[in-house]
């Protein structure tokens, strides 16, 4: 490819004379088998969207018959044997299969290459190995709920794990040993992508917020997700051998388990939560019009909370054992993993000051992220906190702090994500009017559903239990009335998008007056993303005043 200013390439009309336009991804072959055989980092990203968005749509089912069961006291609908092994596999198949790999499998493998101006990932074989990897642990884990179920909870604690009378435990802690080289791939080829194929010109002080997010959760990705792999694959071992590593009958530590278990498990929460934070700074620039507040400040958070991340895993562990000294220094830890974090929240909040605020969809959808999330972070305090989480441990309190970070900041992360990059992805808008206001509706149903819960567990309700005092039946009503709220919120939301689809109208390269060099590409991008590989002379937002002022997009160089 010759090579071009992003400015030549934002000078090139959106429609191209037929005899010179090149082939969008989309047309380079429409059988199934040139989309199960590409090698194209945005077909490979489409791919992850159809399949994660398929097991969110499982483990959203899983989660009403949870709640349906709930609206009685007694249990409504489900015997106790079954309803752990439904929460169970809902804890499953969200994590391991929706929470994990979603914005790096969609948004990081169709825009991590464009946004540091590369043409593909730095391995594209292994780029579509890691979905067939992810596919292979995914069906390993369905085959083991389909063939009986799993009874232990997502954690797999032994000796819940070890010495269950379920079969489906080995096929299903199998399926989650293997979907982790899945994680492991991804995060090696991400890291490798942006450190050596930018652009000219694309220094790391020039990267895209959302590439600083991406670059900090694979690092995790590479660092933590063999120490669970190990622990699992320890446990399948003693399962299937007899041999004494967890089950204290035989000899073994439970309580080892919990420390490899948490070592990975406390930082995969920010795998989760790192890249909708990298969403949530590309939209916030884009709809208030003004360059990001504190960008190396932002950038450096991500990184900071990489690396915190991989020091509070015992806060977990508060109730089972832990020495005092040890349970009192990782408390000092789980508050200092909250600076970074409030960081980007503050600047956010900077960010948003005078600038010029339009309300679509996206942006409605992170200033949830920003309500949602800051009410599970606050609310994480408590749990940091020893003498307060001997209470809340294990009540409904962790389970509203844990899905209001989780799926108030990632899954709508994720959303507003979806929202802002679905017309450079396909080319095509969808409908202003009803993505406005299913995103209120998403938002308000999160805050209804997990709200009452933080009463529930002030109150000493337990998590994972299928019973309850009839006094507490009024908050668990609301708790299911929210999760239906949130549920036509979704089927608005699939429902407009596949319509924008077949009928959608033409977004043009930059519906958004974004800047960044992913928006001077055509939508949907050619098969190589740039006609001409562009050399980057600024920042990613380069927003000039004027911008604040009549919303003209910005001139980026």
């Amino acid at each position: 490819m010759s090579v071009a200013s992003v400015n030549e390439l934002r000078a090139v009309p959106d429609e191209s004379p037929k005899e010179v336009r090149h082939k969008s991804y989309l047309e380079e072959g429409y059988s199934i088998w040139s989309w199960l055989f590409t090698v194209d980092h945005k077909r490979i990203g489409v791919l992850y969207l159809v399949t994660v968005f398929g097991f969110f749509l499982v483990g959203g089912i899983a989660a009403g018959l949870i709640r349906l069961n709930l609206l009685s006291p007694s249990g409504a609908i489900l015997d106790n044997d079954t309803y752990n092994k439904v929460f169970t596999a809902h804890g499953v198949v969200m994590l391991f299969f929706f929470l994990i790999p979603s914005i790096p499998g969609i948004l990081g493998n169709f825009f991590v290459p464009i946004m540091v101006g590369a043409k593909d990932m730095a391995f594209p074989k292994l780029n579509i190995a890691s979905w067939y990897v992810w596919m292979i642990g995914a069906a390993f884990a369905v085959w083991g709920l389909l063939i009986g179920g799993i009874d232990t909870g997502w954690t797999l604690y032994p000796p819940y794990s070890t010495r269950s009378s379920s079969a489906s435990v080995l096929p299903g802690a199998l399926g989650v040993f293997i979907s982790g080289f899945s994680s492991i791939m991804t995060g090696l080829n991400i890291i490798v992508t942006i450190h050596k194929m930018r652009a000219p010109g694309m220094t790391f002080g020039r990267l895209p917020l959302f590439i600083w997010a991406m670059y900090a959760t694979s690092l995790i990705q590479l660092l933590g997700t063999p120490v669970v792999a190990m622990a699992v694959l320890l446990m399948i071992i003693e399962r299937a051998t007899g041999l004494g590593i967890f089950d204290p009958t035989m000899g073994g530590d439970p309580v080892l388990f919990q420390h490899l278990f948490w070592f990975y498990s406390h930082p995969a929460v920010y795998i989760m939560i790192l890249p909708g934070m990298g969403v949530i700074n590309e939209v916030i620039t884009c709809f208030s019009r003004k360059n990001i507040f504190g960008y190396k400040a932002v950038a450096w958070s991500s990184v900071g909370i990489a690396v915190v991340g991989f020091l509070v895993w015992a806060h977990h562990m508060f109730v089972a054992g832990i020495s005092y000294y040890a349970a009192l220094l990782f408390s000092f830890l789980s508050m200092l993993v909250a600076v970074p974090s409030a960081i980007k929240m503050f600047n956010w909040t900077a960010t948003l000051y005078r600038g010029k605020i339009t309300f679509e969809a996206p942006m409605i959808f992170a200033l949830g992220f920003m309500v949602l999330f800051t009410v599970g972070g606050l609310t994480g305090l408590y749990l940091a906190t020893l003498g307060t989480d001997i209470h809340l441990h294990d009540t409904y309190f962790v389970v509203a702090h844990f899905h209001f970070v989780m799926v108030g900041g990632m899954v709508v992360g994720l959303l507003a994500g979806i929202h802002f990059y679905w017309p450079k992805m396909f080319g095509v808008m969808y409908s202003d009017f009803w993505s406005r206001f299913a995103a209120v509706l998403i938002i308000v149903g999160y805050a209804l559903t997990f709200a009452p819960q933080f009463y529930l567990g002030l109150h000493g309700m337990p998590r994972r239990y299928p019973n309850y005092p009839p006094e507490m039946r009024v908050f668990n009503v609301a708790s299911t009335a929210g999760y239906f709220v949130q549920g036509v919120g979704f089927i608005m939301v699939a429902t407009y998008l596949i319509l924008s689809l077949i009928n959608g109208k033409r977004a043009g390269r930059n519906p958004w007056k974004a800047t960044g060099i992913e928006w001077a590409t055509e939508s949907p991008p050619v098969l190589h993303n740039f006609e001409k590989t562009p050399v980057v002379v600024c920042g990613p937002y380069e927003y000039p005043l004027n911008v604040m002022q009549t919303g003209e997009k910005a001139d980026v160089r």
